[in-house]
């Protein structure tokens, strides 16, 4: 039990540190106000999800499904 507890808190400090660095890796959102003005039809608009930011979109998603996952397993544990 404890070696899974310390696997645990390992890969668990691995997805915090991922996590954040992949925040801060993502652009803005200050031009989704563009929207407005009907500059959401360009090309980047439309081929947003196969670009970079598109995959660290779902990269972010995944580790924080991770990140709760682990951490309510580490919580249950606890008590």
């Amino acid at each position: 039990m404890v070696v899974l507890k310390t696997i645990l808190t390992v890969v668990f400090i691995i997805i915090c540190i991922a996590l954040t660095v992949i925040v801060l890796m993502q652009e803005g959102k200050q031009q989704g106000l563009g929207s407005i003005g009907g500059m959401a039809d360009t090309y980047w608009g439309k081929n947003k999800g196969r670009s970079m930011e598109g995959m660290l979109v779902k990269l972010t998603t995944v580790l924080v499904v991770l990140f709760l996952v682990i951490s309510a397993i580490m919580n249950i544990g606890s008590f």
